[in-house]
């Protein structure tokens, strides 16, 4: 016998997305997506879509601009730093934010500090945001039993305190395969990532939530006022983040700055092939993340803040891992006191199947302020 869903609603209509609004009524609009690869465009099959096919079918004549930003393999740790360069910079009016799944295996407060610092910055910028979850094969228990996965409720309680509508998309895929409407192989034929049908099936409460939202957009509107932000939930959540460049290390051995094509999301790495290569950085902040391009030939690294204990990365390299291309953040450190701080890392060759990993390619220096 099934057990009845006790579940609440896809849909939460929290605030009334009046910046895009505007920009429907104005003829413009620009559409920001952040998340990880169930959201990503690379390979042109995710539920963003047939989210745009129906916006420009909705709206004729709409002058209208993507900047989907999302990485596959990548949490709200790394949205953080990168939210002000892909969306904000780049004027959305509204960003789809999807983080359940690839923050799911994360700490509760860590991914409470990046979500929340995540959603300060574009709350804060007055661009309207919407959550939008998905699903995981780790969710199934939750589900089966009524309950909301952890990942999701504790976003929906960052939700509920920012006025933030959030469209639980995975909970309506997951009730049309329930109710016979599509089977799982054609929901996710790799049990993750939705194609052609599962994507339409994550699209369509989204776009029941923005046809709600801007079919009244008949004239221009006022821009919605300065948003006042509450007291954030997390005092250390990382809202006040900034980028350093790669050549403000000082550096050891053979070690070149250059472009790259090889990691989406990366312009440029520091980069070396030399184990026993070293870096040192001094910076003012009280936290920092370093991202790489990360990959199977990756070298390993151990790093130490103001001469305290040298911690080195044991990171997993899964099957699907190639030799290069993740680009995957590594949190130095998040609680330091005031003042400057000292930073030594040192690359490390290992062992990897087929071959030693020993390539470093350092793309991101992150600070927490």
């Amino acid at each position: 016998m099934t057990t009845p869903c006790l579940l609440g609603p896809v849909i939460r209509r929290r605030g009334d997305l009046t910046r895009s609004r505007a920009a429907v009524a104005r003829g413009a609009l620009t559409v920001g997506f952040l998340g990880g690869s169930i959201t990503a465009p690379k390979t042109g099959t995710r539920w963003p879509e047939p989210f745009q096919r129906w916006l420009v079918d909705r709206f004729p004549g709409l002058r209208l601009v993507i900047e989907n930003a999302a990485l596959g393999a990548t949490g709200s740790d790394l949205g953080a730093f990168r939210v002000g360069a892909t969306v904000l910079a780049r004027g959305c009016d509204v960003v789809f934010v999807e983080y359940a799944v690839n923050d799911y295996g994360t700490p509760s407060d860590r991914r409470g500090r990046t979500r929340e610092g995540l959603l300060r910055q574009l709350v804060g910028a007055s661009v309207d945001v919407v959550l939008v979850h998905t699903y995981c094969g780790e969710m199934e228990a939750d589900l089966q039993a009524g309950r909301t996965p952890p990942s999701i409720a504790e976003f929906e309680a960052l939700a509920e305190r920012y006025g933030v509508c959030s469209v639980w998309a995975g909970l309506h895929a997951w009730r049309q395969v329930r109710q016979g409407l599509m089977t799982p192989e054609e929901w996710l034929p790799d049990g993750l990532h939705p194609e052609l049908r599962g994507s339409l099936s994550y699209a369509e409460p989204v776009i029941s939530r923005c046809e709600d939202a801007w079919a009244a957009a008949a004239s221009p509107m006022n821009a919605p006022p300065a948003v006042m932000l509450p007291a954030p939930l997390h005092l250390a959540c990382w809202e006040r983040v900034r980028r350093v460049d790669l050549a403000s290390a000082e550096w050891s051995g053979p070690w070149v700055l250059r472009n790259t094509a090889s990691c989406l999301g990366l312009e440029r790495v520091l980069w070396t092939t030399v184990p026993g290569s070293t870096l040192r950085l001094r910076w003012m902040g009280r936290g920092l993340v370093l991202g790489f391009d990360f990959g199977r030939l990756s070298s390993e690294v151990r790093y130490r803040v103001d001469g305290g204990p040298w911690t080195q990365t044991e990171r997993d390299r899964p099957e699907w891992c190639g030799d290069r291309g993740w680009y995957r953040p590594v949190t130095v450190a998040e609680d330091l006191g005031p003042g400057e701080h000292l930073l030594e890392l040192e690359t490390i060759a290992v062992a990897v199947r087929g071959g030693i990993g020993t390539e470093t390619a350092l793309g991101l220096i992150g600070i927490i302020e």
